[in-house]
């Protein structure tokens, strides 16, 4: 019996949506909710400037997160005005500059005011606290959104919540029990208390305008039934704007929820819980590292992939959910500056899998053909950041973030939270395989050939190999190649120069022989299509065939410096880069005499090319 099981790859999904809260609607909320963190506001507005004398000097300066790192920002007091008015941010009072100043500075870093429009309100609470924001949308919620609520509140995170509207006319409605649309809220608390009947969850709201009147609203009847202790403790009810309601009724008249989970950094109160936190940074290349999502299955492995390692279980587990918790956020870099060179969001995602084994090894092809994905973001998305909040059991998982198609150039940032220690790493490592061949094992039909070859001085020099090699490949119809140049045969006699000659003796000769014998077999078994050549996808699979497992940097170089412009590579380009590889690596392991993976150089050695080409690629 013959049992057949027909197979199809995991199908991602992907949409594509105009421009969220066109205008900069989006960073006035993300200022307002900024002043409600006092600590945080100073930090992206330093203390001590202001107009009077003794601190005015004509410059301010400002804060931003950016991809990792805090910026400072130096701006002039010069703002935007049209008929004596400011154009964009502006205080009701008119005499409060600071939050146009900051606007202006913040324009400033992302090139220009016309970067701001269009954008969402996560993106200024990232850039304003470090922190990674994930949004809730409350009609399809998590089960176990109120622990997540009051997790989030013990970490000190930054929550709003919103109302969406379904027509221009909806927004700043106030609804009968006055709550307001399309208006940016603070979420500032949650309790459980004992009610009569059965238990009630409540929510504390902030808003600075109208208050809500339904159950649990300032003067309500619900606040009798509760005991002394449970009232005394929620008794912060004062008239700046600030409410309970029930949990019920939050989600019944709230669209969606936005939590700022801040950076350890970020909370300098020691009664905060605080995330752990890890981050790498990484690109995309055409050709090379943009392999596009599972559903391009040739190509996808070719993504970055970071090894996540989650040992410890959450302390306090959500109802019948056990594991640990993480939130993963992706990023792109910089895009919201390149919009001026009419470039805007890639679509982006990310999956993970469920892998234990080698660890400094990337995973090919016929891994994510055989493996489902353990976790995934939801869907790939054209927004600077996806972000996601995961619960899986302990163990061992690789992430792979990705664009939606391939080879799509663009820098990217991965951040992790957990809430447990977790152990993270890039899975590339940089090794090479020698081949070792002494006198004994040359036999005599190709001594014979050799002293054919190699003439009276019985060596071969760099222009007598370029003439053997052009003439052996050119006669083959099954590899496409323009010849060797001699610059490639000089570098293939310098591999193998034992003794300084400029020349290969009978035992370097054989040894050459042999790689390039290996190569071109390697070259043929990759060629899938029988077309002479290799795509560049095909040249990462044979690279790690010959002996090299590159990390992504390396292999972008590779790409960019040995394929043509349809991103293929011809034998002989591919036999100039494994040579010149293995000439670097040879060079740096000599330099790395204590194994540390670093070297020392002196002025002889950095004036050598070849030595400082080989640093640049160990380092």
């Amino acid at each position: 019996k013959v049992l057949i099981r027909s197979w199809r790859p995991e199908e991602c999904s992907s949409i594509s949506i105009p421009t969220p809260c066109p205008g900069d609607c989006w960073l006035l909320a993300a200022i307002a909710s900024l002043t409600l963190n006092q600590e945080v506001l100073a930090r992206v507005v330093p203390h001590g400037q202001s107009f009077r004398d003794g601190e005015y000097v004509g410059i301010f300066h400002f804060q931003f997160w950016q991809f990792g790192e805090w910026v400072d920002v130096v701006i002039d007091d010069q703002l935007p005005v049209k008929d004596g008015e400011l154009m964009f941010v502006h205080s009701a009072e008119g005499r409060e500059f600071w939050s146009a100043l900051l606007e202006k500075a913040y324009a400033k870093l992302n090139g220009c005011y016309e970067a701001l429009s269009g954008g969402s309100t996560t993106e200024g609470f990232e850039d304003f606290t470090g922190g990674i924001a994930e949004v809730h949308e409350l009609q399809k919620r998590n089960p176990h959104l109120f622990n997540i609520i009051q997790k989030a509140l013990d970490r000190g995170s930054l929550m709003g919540c919103s109302i969406d509207i379904t027509s221009s006319a909806d927004s700043e409605a106030v609804t009968r029990q006055k709550l307001v649309k399309g208006h940016a809220y603070s979420l500032t608390g949650a309790a459980q208390v004992r009610t009569r009947p059965p238990t009630k969850i409540n929510q504390r709201i902030r808003n600075d305008s109208v208050e809500w009147t339904g159950a649990w609203s300032d003067n309500s009847s619900e606040w009798r039934y509760i005991s002394d202790e449970d009232r005394e403790r929620l008794s912060h009810r004062s008239e700046d704007g600030e409410f309970w309601m029930s949990f019920s009724d939050f989600l019944r008249h709230y669209s969606r929820l936005e939590i700022c989970n801040l950076t350890p950094d970020a909370l300098t109160d020691n009664n905060f819980s605080k995330w752990a936190l890890s981050k790498f940074d990484g690109s995309w290349r055409r050709g090379s590292t943009a392999g596009g999502c599972r559903n391009y299955p040739n190509t996808f492995w070719t993504n970055p992939q970071f090894k996540i390692r989650l040992e410890e279980e959450d302390d306090d587990l959500d109802e019948g959910e056990a594991g640990c918790t993480f939130v993963v956020g992706l990023i792109q870099k910089n895009r919201r500056r390149m919009r001026k060179m009419g470039q805007d969001m890639h679509t982006v995602g990310f999956a993970i899998y469920e892998f234990s084994g080698q660890r400094n090894v990337h995973l090919n092809r016929n891994f994510f053909l055989r493996h489902s994905s353990a976790a995934r973001s939801e869907t790939f998305i054209n927004l600077r950041e996806v972000c996601s909040r995961l619960t899986l059991p302990p163990g061992e998982y690789l992430l792979v973030p990705s664009t939606f198609e391939p080879h799509k150039d663009g820098d990217f940032c991965v951040r992790v939270f957990t809430e447990k220690q977790a152990d993270f790493h890039f899975s590339d490592l940089i090794f090479n395989l020698q081949i070792e061949i002494d006198e004994d094992d040359v036999d005599d039909r190709f001594r014979g050939l050799f002293g054919q070859l190699a003439g009276g001085d019985c060596e071969i020099s760099a222009f007598e190999l370029k003439k053997i090699l052009d003439k052996v490949v050119m006669k083959r119809s099954d590899i496409k190649t323009s010849g060797f140049s001699i610059s490639t045969c000089r570098n293939m006699v310098n591999l193998l120069d034992k003794d300084g000659s400029g020349k290969l003796g009978l035992v370097e000769f054989k040894v050459l022989w042999t790689k390039i014998e290996n190569y071109l077999k390697i070259y043929r078994d990759r060629d899938v299509d029988n077309s002479g050549t290799m795509s560049s996808t095909e040249m990462r699979s044979a690279v790690e065939e010959a002996g090299f497992s590159l990390n992504n940097p390396l292999h972008q170089v590779l790409v960019a410096r040995y394929s043509e412009s349809d991103l293929t590579i011809d034998f002989d380009n591919f036999v100039s880069c494994l040579v010149r590889l293995e000439t670097m690596f040879n060079t740096f392991n000599t330099l790395n005499k204590n194994n540390s993976g670093t070297v020392e150089l002196n002025i002889l050695e950095v004036r050598s090319s070849t030595t400082a080409q080989t640093v640049l690629i160990g380092s």
